[in-house]
């Protein structure tokens, strides 16, 4: 599948290539429409975890980047962070973290829909 804003290899795990494939398509579709919406720049910084990258990297047990369900995308300043996040809720992807220069984004439905919560980093 061909995405507008996306490549699927931005979407791999480091330690394990072609992981990209493990992604859901149907949330990066959602991806590549919230990122034409949002108009500008969705950089991703983590998608795909293998379990070991996930402890690497101090994610929690049950994550759902190992699920291919979540991704983690760069913000640069409170513009982009307002554009991406109404973007983000503009095609109902509803589980989203907020850090201080990033936003986390998720569609597991084995967690509670329509959350926001903050990050200390």
């Amino acid at each position: 599948m061909k995405y507008k804003y996306f490549e699927l290899f931005e979407f791999a795990s480091p330690d394990e290539p072609g992981s990209e494939n493990k992604m859901k398509k149907d949330f990066i579709q959602k991806l590549d429409k919230a990122r034409d919406i949002a108009g500008v720049p969705f950089i991703i910084t983590s998608a795909y975890r293998t379990e070991n990258h996930n402890k690497e990297v101090g994610g929690r047990i049950g994550s759902s980047h190992c699920k291919g369900l979540a991704v983690d995308l760069l913000y640069n300043g409170s513009r982009d962070r307002y554009l991406i996040l109404n973007a983000l809720l503009k095609v109902g992807i509803n589980r989203i973290g907020l850090g201080k220069s990033f936003i986390h984004c998720d569609v597991d439905l084995d967690k509670d829909e329509n959350v926001i919560w903050t990050y200390d980093y």
